[in-house]
């Protein structure tokens, strides 16, 4: 492997088409497509500057890095990218990556992060201002997160989140077979329209989470200022706690310590579908 040391790169394409190229200590200023056409590169201790300094690269390392806020959409149409110990203050990092792997990875401006990727693992990643992240992506594992973004995961597939906290206005829209173990979930209108959404060990925070949804499974999960849940969706719910209250489910079944509030009106769906039970009474519906 070529060693490319302690320099300096500028302008347009300082790199392109390198291959089997290892960068230590190098500074890429501003510029556009430093690395692009690449295939088996590695970046250590690097800084990148300028904008799309990674597109169509096949088998890329990065470690110990710095992506600055004018390095922007950095990772296009690329595949085998695996990031270490790096900070990124760009957004619009990942796009239409095939094989993605960040670990102990901070992103502090992440907007539009992570769109139309397949076969993506995240281990202690903490991301800050990351509206819509990983929308419309694909085969994702996730342990060790922390997440500020609204809009998270819209139209994801196949997604296993573990021991995460995700702070997250409309999380989980329109997703299809996603599991959620041992997270803290906050934010509005949480999880609705998908599909197959499971939740185990999960406390879920905020007005109106969980409607619309198809296939619904909680198991000792805690619901803390959680009011009109479950409107149109089928369920079987188990939850540690109380519910401030539910609003016309669509069938399954809903188990808690406590409701408060249960309504039922003339734009129920399907009367008498789901049951309502708490530990001492049981409701039908």
């Amino acid at each position: 492997m070529k060693h490319i040391d302690n320099t300096a790169f500028g302008g347009e394409r300082a790199c392109f088409a390198a291959h089997d190229t290892r960068f230590e200590g190098v500074t890429f200023h501003p510029g556009e497509s430093a690395i692009k056409h690449t295939h088996h590169v590695e970046a250590h201790h690097c800084r990148f500057t300028g904008k799309y300094p990674f597109w169509h690269n096949n088998d890329v390392l990065i470690e110990n890095s710095l992506f600055t806020v004018d390095a922007r959409a950095a990772i296009w149409y690329s595949s085998n990218v695996r990031m270490r110990d790096t900070r990124v203050e760009a957004p619009k990092m990942f796009r239409s990556l095939e094989g993605l792997t960040l670990e102990r990875v901070t992103l502090s401006n992440a907007a539009e992060c992570g769109w139309n990727c397949r076969n993506i693992d995240f281990r202690d990643v903490e991301i800050a201002n990351g509206d819509y992240l990983l929308m419309n992506s694909q085969h994702i594992h996730i342990d060790g997160f922390r997440l500020q973004g609204n809009y998270s995961f819209q139209d994801a597939r196949d997604v296993v989140i573990r021991n995460a906290h995700l702070d997250s206005r409309d999380a989980l829209w329109n997703t299809r077979d996603v599991t959620v173990y041992d997270s803290v979930l906050e934010g509005e209108f949480l999880g609705w329209h998908s599909r197959n959404l499971r939740l185990v060990n999960c406390t879920i925070r905020g007005t109106q989470p969980l409607c619309y949804v198809t296939n619904l499974m909680m198991k000792n999960c805690v619901m803390e200022h959680t009011d009109l849940c479950f409107e149109y969706s089928t369920i079987d719910v188990d939850i540690v706690g109380s519910i401030d209250s539910i609003r016309n489910p669509a069938g399954g079944r809903i188990r808690a310590d406590h409701i408060d509030e249960v309504f039922l009106d003339e734009h129920c769906l399907n009367p008498g579908a789901c049951r309502i039970e708490t530990r001492e009474t049981e409701v039908p519906a």
